[in-house]
């Protein structure tokens, strides 16, 4: 584990990240993009009617922005559990220590979890069948378009609105009207 606990949010982890973070700051990760590429069986669907929840794919020359989280370091090895807890609650994602650039220029090592290609879970499906798919789907933790539109506001607000989220958000909203 680096000396200092980052972890690195792209998807819901911006908004829920389960924990007050010592720090937060802007960051971009590359080689890697943020893409509904992950079958949801648990927290945005069910294994009978999967949801869609973004992961980290990757792609050369890509970069993904997103929020990089400190941990307070008398918190750092039950924050890491717990969000250990959360992200490899199937086999879908792999845990990886990326090196991250924050807004300001540091760069720091951060817990990122990234799509597993090999896994059951992994999915590379067009644009109308993620948008058909968000519309419909509900988890443990809710609608699968709370948590689409929950990301796509929250990078909004920090300054990093994605346009291929904005645009599925748009489209989810016209299924649903």
């Amino acid at each position: 584990m680096p000396e200092a606990l980052w972890i690195f949010g792209y998807g819901s982890l911006i908004w829920d990240p389960g924990f007050t973070p010592a720090e937060a700051c802007p960051a971009r990760l590359d080689g890697w993009h943020r893409s509904f590429c992950m079958h949801s069986i648990h927290f945005r669907g069910t294994p009978a009617a999967p949801g869609l929840v973004l992961a980290l794919d990757a792609a050369p020359g890509a970069a993904c922005r997103g929020l990089a989280l400190r941990a307070p370091a008398a918190e750092a090895a039950r924050i890491l559990a717990e969000i250990r807890a959360r992200e490899l609650v199937s086999d879908a994602y792999l845990e990886r220590a990326l090196p991250v650039t924050l807004s300001d220029g540091r760069q720091v090592t951060a817990i990122t979890y990234v799509i597993d290609r090999a896994g059951p879970q992994y999915c590379a499906l067009d644009f109308e069948t993620q948008a058909h798919t968000i519309a419909r789907a509900h988890g443990a933790r809710g609608p699968n378009r709370d948590y689409l539109f929950n990301t796509a506001a929250h990078l909004a607000d920090l300054g990093l609105a994605d346009p291929d989220l904005e645009a599925l958000a748009a489209r989810v909203r016209e299924l649903l009207a």
